[in-house]
């Protein structure tokens, strides 16, 4: 009966509303800087490793993923993978995406303690995802508010690595934003254009924290329930 709980949607209802918001907003600035080619007429991937070899890390590959809006960085591999529009595209979103995933490659040779954080709990916060609300959902159902509290501190592990991200990509953008500049691949006008991309993505991360925090919010509701009607 609790997947049908009123109250799951009260707590989630302004999380999926920004969540909602966040997945538009990046559309339709990509779309707008996407159709607009950037003035060197470079692709993502030739950006991307032009940044990479500017800071010296010229064994960090540039590989196409399939996909849409799927570019990201692989820190156990060391690879920037690039979606299709981002590697082939020369439009200024395709530029500010691939810089931003440079940004983490840049990221994790400084040694950036954020992202060396989140890479090192990804294990747990597999396990804990996927274990932590069936120990809550137990717990809850037979009676038992210490497995319940386990569920809750498992579950939170995905909480924790929602926070941990947010400086990750913020400071990926900051780096990014900056090479851009200081390499002279943008001129005034295209660095605020790929500014407006990545504060678009940004946004995403925002709102997937804050899904997490209300989802976590309304598990610690029922458990702490349990425990008054002990």
């Amino acid at each position: 009966m609790f997947y049908f709980d009123p109250l799951y949607f009260v707590f989630l209802a302004p999380a999926l509303l920004l969540m909602l918001y966040a997945q538009w907003r990046v559309r339709s600035v990509i779309g707008k800087y996407g159709e607009i080619p950037n003035r060197l007429g470079l692709t993502g991937a030739q950006v991307a490793r032009a940044i990479l070899d500017r800071n010296g890390l010229f064994d960090v590959p540039v590989e196409l993923t399939p996909g849409e809006l799927t570019d990201h960085y692989d820190p156990l591999r060391r690879v920037v993978r690039l979606s299709e529009p981002v590697y082939y595209g020369r439009s200024v979103a395709a530029l500010g995406v691939a810089a931003h995933e440079t940004g983490h490659a840049i990221q994790h040779k400084v040694g950036y303690v954020p992202l060396q954080l989140r890479t090192a709990i990804v294990p747990a916060v597999n396990i804990g995802t996927n274990i932590g609300w069936i120990l809550m959902l137990l717990g809850i159902v037979i009676g038992i508010s210490g497995l319940a509290w386990v569920g809750v501190i498992l579950f939170s592990l995905g909480t924790l690595f929602a926070l941990l991200t947010l400086p990750v990509e913020f400071d990926a953008s900051r780096r990014a934003l900056a090479l851009l500049t200081t390499m002279g691949i943008v001129d005034r006008t295209e660095e605020g254009q790929a500014r407006e991309v990545l504060n678009a993505a940004a946004l995403t991360y925002v709102a997937g924290l804050v899904m997490a925090v209300l989802n976590l919010l309304y598990w610690i509701s029922l458990v702490s329930g349990m425990r008054r009607s002990e």
